[in-house]
């Protein structure tokens, strides 16, 4: 796994940005549809050598005002600025406490009582390690018969990755897989002893799925959109969802699922035992 994710993530997006996308010429004898390494750097307004310090890792702690220039250069939305300033304060190395924070695998009451309130809606609070730390019933009934719960303490990471069931539960595996991986990079990126130990541990069970992601560019993780799951009683059902950070003493997120049409929301009314009509699809 790369020790590098800044710099892996600042040449991954500067090979994904074309030329004519920040208004260059194509030019010809081009080797990658990129950014050459020279047009990022007269773009951003610095060095051609400082630039390739920052790619290759010889300096992690560029200034916010460079990150901005880059960040404008590249025509970053706000999510990747943010994904961006996160890896660099990994690269930071340090905490705001003399030990390094544990994850939580309880939720705070008030987290709770949310939870009791949005029933019968499918929301999961998992910590940075992916460990389920609470839910909602109405995500047991979706989530169970998939054997997502089985462990006394559920972990995402290990269900998607080295349970066979979720390649039948969730019909775009390699997406899933993909994003559990990406919540993962940002603990180990930042030193933190159990997100290391749970990639050694993916390293040897899951073997070259694991590895191959985690050694890949950073790619930011999707804090909305629509996933598809099958269920053994409902069928297929897609949901929308979104991801909602809790306090960063906590360090926990919440994902809150809803039904994207309306065969998934029948669907989830029936596995509730509701009348139909009562989870509206999104949009209605």
């Amino acid at each position: 796994m790369t020790d590098n994710a800044l710099g892996a993530f600042l040449r991954a997006r500067r090979e994904a940005v074309t030329p004519a996308e920040v208004g260059l010429p194509e030019g010809s004898r081009r080797r990658t549809p990129g950014l050459r390494r020279s047009e990022l750097a007269m773009l951003a307004d610095i060095s051609v050598e400082y630039l390739a310090r920052l790619e290759q890792g010889r300096d992690r702690h560029p200034s916010p005002q460079v990150l901005g220039a880059l960040c404008d250069a590249l025509r970053m939305p706000l999510e990747e600025r943010l994904h961006l300033r996160n890896l660099l304060k990994a690269e930071e190395g340090h905490f705001l406490c003399a030990v390094a924070p544990r994850p939580q695998r309880e939720v705070r009451p008030t987290v709770r009582a949310l939870l009791d309130r949005m029933e019968p809606t499918p929301a999961v609070v998992l910590n940075w390690l992916g460990e389920i730390a609470a839910y909602t019933v109405g995500y047991a009934r979706l989530a169970r018969p998939l054997g997502i719960l089985d462990n006394e303490t559920p972990s995402m990471p290990r269900y998607v990755l080295t349970d066979p069931r979720a390649r039948t539960g969730f019909p775009d595996w390699e997406r899933a897989a993909d994003e559990q991986v990406e919540t993962l990079r940002f603990g180990i990126s930042k030193g933190d002893p159990e997100t290391a130990e749970l990639a050694r541990e993916l390293t040897i069970t899951v073997g070259a799925p694991f590895t191959d992601r985690i050694s890949a560019p950073a790619r930011v993780a999707r804090r909305s959109g629509t996933t598809t799951w099958v269920h053994p009683e409902a069928g297929e059902l897609r949901l929308s969802y979104e991801v909602l950070e809790l306090p960063e003493g906590d360090g926990q997120r919440m994902i809150v699922h809803l039904p994207a049409d309306e065969t998934t929301s029948t669907a989830l009314d029936r596995l509730n035992g509701l009348r139909p009509g009562t989870l509206r699809a999104v949009g209605d």
